[in-house]
C-alpha cells in the first residue's frame, strides 16, 4: 500500500516496482519532477536493506520543512539515501511519453471487463493492422461497444480480424496501433480493469478511450476517420467447414516453408476424406493432418505467411469455413473471426475476388469487373482517402495502490 508522507510518499518497494514495470510511458512525473522510467525502475530494483521506499522532494526534510540545497528527489530505502536530479535518466532520445505517479491507499477501480479477455483481444487484432502510412484508418484498431458486446476490429486490406467480448456499455473510437503497443502485456498483470469511452473535448465528435487498472490509467484520444463497414465483409455462407488443430497446421507450414525458394511461399490446402493436405504449389512437399470436415471437397491457396499468422492468432482448435476456392476464407473460434483472402490459381475461375490478395508471382491477376460480392472487402480502399489521424501523446496516471 502507498500513503502520503508530508510532501512525498511511502510505498512498498515490490509494489512500486511492479506498478512502474507495467507503465508504457518512458518519462515519469514524481512530485513535479521528471525522471526516466527505465533508469528509475532499475535503481529501485537495485536497492536492498528494506522493503519500504520513501520519496520526498530533496529540498524538504523528513518533517516536511523546506531546507536549502539540492533541487530534485530524495529516495530513502533502509540504509540507502540517494538524491536524484530533475530529468535523471532522461536523454535526448527518450520518447516524449509521460506517466503521472499518484498515491492511492485503496484500489478504487470497479471492473467491467476481464483483463485477460481484453489482453487476448488486443493480441488477436493488433497484428492485422496495416503498416502503410497512406492508409491511416487501417493503422488503427476500432473499439466498438453496443448491444452487450465490445468488438475490436482491425484490417490491413488483406485480412480482417474481429474479436467480440461481453461488455455493458456503448461507444466507438479508433486508436492507432502504435498507441496500443505493450498494452496487452500490461493488462495481463492487472487485477482490475475498467474500460470506458469519453468525449475528448477537443472536437464536437471527438472520443477518447480510457482503460483503468488498479494501478494505471491509460487514456488515448481517438483518431480521425471512418472505419469500413466491416460486417458485410465477413462471409455468411460456407459450403465446406474444417475443424482442425492449429498447432499441427503451423508445424506443417514450417516444414513447407523450409522448401520454398523465396520469402513468399503459397500453401495449397485440399480438404477431403477427413483430412487436410497442405502442399507447396511446386510439388516439393506436402503434409497431411487430421481434420473433421463437413461439406464437399475443396482446394484453396493461401499465402503462407498470412496463413501462419492466422492460425497462431486463433490458437487451439479452429473452424475453417470456405464457400469456394476464390472467395474470402473465414477462421472462427471463441468469438473471434478472421477473414483471409485466398490467392487465385490457374485452375480457379475468374469470379468473386476482392482487393485483399496476396502477392506471389504465380497468381493470376484479379478481374476488375465482377458481381457485387467481389466488391465487399474492396471497400476498404475507400479509407485510403480518409484524413490522416491525429496522434496524441500517450498520457498515463500511475498509482501505487
Amino acid at each position: 500500500m502507498g500513503k502520503r508522507s508530508g510532501s512525498g510518499f511511502v510505498a512498498h518497494k515490490a509494489m512500486l516496482v511492479n506498478t512502474l514495470s507495467r507503465a508504457l510511458a518512458e518519462r515519469l512525473m514524481l512530485l513535479d519532477f521528471t525522471v526516466g522510467r527505465k533508469g528509475f525502475l532499475g535503481y529501485l530494483k537495485s536497492l536492498a536493506g528494506s522493503n519500504i521506499v520513501k520519496v520526498v522532494p530533496a529540498s524538504v526534510d523528513a518533517s516536511g520543512t523546506q531546507v536549502n540545497g539540492h533541487k530534485g528527489l530524495k529516495v530513502v530505502c533502509g540504509a540507502n539515501t540517494s538524491y536524484l536530479d530533475d530529468l535523471a535518466w532522461v536523454g535526448e532520445k527518450t520518447p516524449m511519453t509521460l506517466a503521472d505517479v499518484r498515491i492511492s491507499p485503496n484500489n478504487t477501480v470497479k471492473p467491467n471487463i476481464g483483463n485477460v479477455e481484453l489482453a487476448e483481444a488486443l493480441s488477436r487484432t493488433l497484428p492485422f493492422t496495416t503498416k502503410e502510412d497512406n492508409r491511416p484508418v487501417l493503422q488503427c484498431v476500432l473499439f466498438k461497444a453496443g448491444e452487450g458486446k465490445l468488438k475490436l476490429v482491425s484490417a490491413d486490406g488483406f485480412r480482417l480480424a474481429v474479436q467480440s467480448i461481453d461488455f455493458d456499455g456503448e461507444g466507438q473510437v479508433l486508436i492507432n496501433r502504435d498507441e496500443l503497443a505493450g498494452v496487452a502485456n500490461a493488462l495481463r498483470k492487472a487485477r482490475r480493469v475498467n474500460l470506458s469511452f469519453e468525449a475528448s473535448g477537443e472536437s464536437l465528435d471527438g472520443m477518447s478511450l480510457i482503460i483503468d487498472t488498479e494501478a494505471i490509467r491509460y487514456k488515448w484520444r481517438g483518431a480521425d476517420g471512418t472505419f469500413p463497414d466491416y460486417e458485410k465483409l465477413i462471409p455468411t455462407e460456407a459450403n465446406t467447414v474444417a475443424h482442425f488443430d492449429t498447432v499441427e497446421a503451423v508445424k506443417a507450414i514450417s516444414s513447407l516453408k523450409a522448401l520454398a525458394d523465396s520469402k513468399s511461399y503459397p500453401i495449397d490446402l485440399a480438404l477431403d476424406n477427413g483430412c487436410m493436405v497442405m502442399s507447396s504449389p511446386d510439388d516439393k512437399g506436402q503434409v497431411t493432418i487430421p481434420a473433421s470436415i463437413e461439406g464437399g471437397a475443396i482446394k484453396v491457396r493461401i499465402e503462407g505467411g498470412y496463413l501462419t499468422e492466422a492460425l497462431r492468432a486463433c490458437g487451439g482448435m479452429v473452424d475453417f469455413k470456405l464457400a469456394d476456392s476464390k472467395s474470402p476464407t473465414l477462421f472462427a473460434v471463441d468469438g473471434y473471426q478472421l477473414v483471409v483472402m485466398p490467392m487465385l490459381t490457374a485452375e480457379a475461375k475468374a469470379g468473386s475476388k476482392t482487393e485483399v490478395e496476396a502477392k506471389p508471382e504465380d497468381t493470376e491477376p484479379e478481374p476488375e469487373a465482377e458481381a457485387e460480392k467481389a466488391q465487399a472487402v474492396a471497400e476498404a480502399e475507400a479509407v485510403v482517402k480518409a484524413e490522416k489521424p491525429k496522434r496524441s501523446r500517450k498520457r498515463e496516471k500511475v498509482a501505487v495502490a
